[in-house]
Parts: C-alpha cells; sequence; structure tokens
C-alpha cells in the first residue's frame, strides 16, 4: 500500500503533480480539491490529463478532503495574491495531523527573518498538534536558489558570492494571473503591480537568499531590490493577450542580500515575451529560457540548467520540475521530525522510485 496522498489545487503546477501522484506506484490517490465551479465532479485523471478513469472526484469542500485522512497534502493552490488564505489552509491540515509539501504560501519555504516570528510559531504550534510536517518549494525559490547552489558550495575552499538566475521568455505562460497581476506585463511602464511594490521582491526572495546564508554559516545583514521595465516596441500576441505598443514587454528584477556590506548572495531575473527585447541583458543558455548558477570563489562555477519536455516548452519543462521536486520529497516529509522543513534539514531526495523506461 502507498503513501495516501490528496492534492489541492490544479492549475500549471498542481495539474502536473497529479499526473505523477496517479502514475507513481509509491501513492494512492485518495482527494483532490479544486477552486473552479466548473472542475468539481469531474474525475481526477480527466484533470491530470490523463487517459484514465480513478474514481477520485474533485471536491471545493476542504473538510471533506481532510476526512479522506491523507498521509500527505500536495497544497498546490495560488498563494502569490492570497497568503492568508494559503496560510490558514496549511495550518489547518497541519492541525488534523495531515504532512504538507507544496509550491506555496513560497515564504513558508525559509521564513525565518522574512515573516514575524508570531506567524512562525502558529505554523509550527500546528504541526506539533498534529505531529506533522511542512515542505514549501519549487524552482525559484526553489532548488536553484538553494539544492543546486548549496550542491556546489560544498566543493568550494572560500565564495565571494553566490548569484542565482532565471533568464525566460515568456510569452508562452498561460497563466494570468501571474502574468498580468503579479508581473505586471501589459501594464503601463512605471505602473508597478504589488510585486513590485518596496521591499515585495525582498520578501518573496528573500527566502531563498536567507536560506543560502543559513547554509554558508553567514548573517545577511540587509536585503535590497530593484527593478527595470521595457516596453513593447509594437502591438503582439502572448498566450495570454495582447501586449499594447508602449506597455510592459520585458522586465529584470534584481534581489541582494549584503553581508559585509558586500552583495554576497544575488537574485536575479530577466523576463522577457519576446527574444529580441533588451538584447544586453544576460541571454538563456538555451531558446527560450534557462537558470543559471554562479558562484565566484575557489574554484568558481558557471552552471546552466536546461529544462526541456517532450511535452511542452522551457516554461512547461520548468514546472514539471517543480512539481517533480514536490511530490518526490513527499516521503522524506512524511518520515520527517514534526515542523517547518527546509532544504538544509531534509535528507537528500534523490527521486527514488521515479525510474520507468521509456
Amino acid at each position: 500500500m502507498g503513501i495516501r496522498v490528496a492534492l489541492i489545487g490544479t492549475g500549471n503546477c498542481g495539474s502536473l503533480a497529479l499526473r505523477q501522484l496517479i502514475e507513481d506506484a509509491r501513492f494512492d490517490l485518495v482527494g483532490v480539491w479544486v477552486s473552479t465551479p466548473a472542475k468539481v465532479g469531474k474525475d481526477a485523471g480527466e484533470l491530470a490529463r490523463l487517459d484514465v478513469t480513478t474514481g477520485i472526484a474533485a471536491t471545493d469542500d476542504l473538510d471533506a478532503l481532510v476526512a479522506t485522512r491523507p498521509d500527505c497534502v500536495v497544497y498546490c493552490a495560488m498563494g502569490d495574491v492570497r497568503p492568508r488564505e494559503a496560510l490558514a489552509d496549511v495550518r489547518k491540515l497541519l492541525e488534523a495531523g495531515i504532512n504538507v509539501v507544496g509550491s506555496s504560501p513560497g515564504f513558508l519555504s525559509y521564513p525565518w527573518g522574512v515573516i514575524g516570528d508570531h506567524t512562525i510559531e502558529k505554523v509550527q504550534a500546528a504541526a506539533r498538534q498534529g505531529n506533522s510536517s511542512l515542505f514549501i518549494t519549487g524552482v525559484d525559490p526553489g532548488f536553484v536558489t538553494d539544492l543546486l547552489p548549496l550542491a556546489l558550495a560544498s566543493t568550494c575552499q572560500h565564495i565571494e558570492q553566490i548569484r542565482t538566475m532565471e533568464i525566460a521568455d515568456y510569452a508562452t505562460y498561460d497563466g494570468a494571473t501571474v502574468m498580468f497581476d503579479v508581473m505586471g506585463f501589459g501594464n503601463e511602464i512605471g505602473d508597478l503591480p504589488f510585486l513590485y511594490q518596496p521591499g515585495m521582491l525582498s520578501a518573496a526572495w528573500g527566502v531563498g537568499i536567507r536560506q543560502l546564508a543559513a547554509g554558508l554559516g553567514v548573517e545577511v545583514e540587509e536585503i535590497r531590490d530593484s527593478v527595470e521595465q521595457e516596453p513593447a516596441p509594437e502591438d503582439f500576441e502572448v498566450a495570454v493577450g495582447t501586449i499594447r505598443k508602449g506597455t510592459v514587454a520585458a522586465v529584470r528584477f534584481l534581489i541582494e542580500g549584503l553581508v559585509d556590506g558586500r552583495p554576497a548572495i544575488v537574485v536575479e531575473h530577466i523576463t522577457r515575451l519576446r527574444g529580441d527585447l533588451r538584447p544586453d541583458w544576460a541571454q538563456p543558455a538555451q531558446e527560450g529560457g534557462s537558470y543559471r548558477v554562479e558562484i565566484t570563489g575557489e574554484p568558481s562555477y558557471v552552471m546552466d540548467i536546461r529544462p526541456t519536455s517532450r511535452n511542452g516548452d522551457h516554461n512547461y519543462a520548468a514546472i514539471l520540475a517543480a512539481a517533480g521536486r514536490i511530490v518526490n520529497a513527499i516521503p522524506e516529509v512524511v518520515a520527517a521530525e514534526a515542523g517547518i522543513r527546509t532544504t538544509l534539514d531534509l535528507p537528500l531526495v534523490t527521486g527514488n522510485g521515479t525510474y520507468r523506461p521509456a
């Protein structure tokens, strides 16, 4: 008998996680929660875009999902624009004795120094009450900003700076909320969405910066951020609609963690909707997009991560990687001590159980 799992949220990441939960013999799917009324009652196989019938019908009743008594819930509901609700959901699950892995709320991937101690303690108390564990992760923040740089750092004799980068064309990304409300594409230049309001980038990516700092044994004394926007030279179409001439079509933002007054840990994002925009900004290692880890030290490194998939482009492959990292962590999270768990204290998640011949 496999680990009893349920899934919350069947958007871009959740639907791909659901596919693995159905196909992976390590898990027994017992429930699916959805927020869209049209999805209620649909079979999990249909929501995962698989040609199978699982007998698990989607519900919008969280109490009903809890009543299925899963060992673990994969939480992929949107947290960026509903952080309070996502936090309340997670606490409810933990109090019920259900372990949680997921993509949100992102600030719980490494909350110390990022959110208030009172909020952290509420989550820890819920975990203690239910003897349950929580692990939030993804790509960036996620394995590109913690697991991979820490693996390289383990070979260095000294380190001056770690920089992680996402360099991507988002024209094919079909999440309208992320594209318009979070990233601000299609806005007037200077019209900053909530992500670019003072301190928000530092909060969102502070989890990755502070986790890396903890892994390196240094203290970040300040996190600062900046953003640049580039206008569209003409009207053009992307997956989520029309980008009008003069509105935001490319963004570069930088988050710097200062140690001894110097930028020791840096996160940089360059996001274009057309490949010809701002050629002076860093270019991806493959057409469409890639991630990069740069370490300046002895030795120094440049590592390019080029996610690909037989079933979609670079954006699809990156989301698939996030879903895989989340689902493959389930056995370790279920076995872990109660509380908020991070990449620093979980055993190495190796992908044990994922091998299948083509």
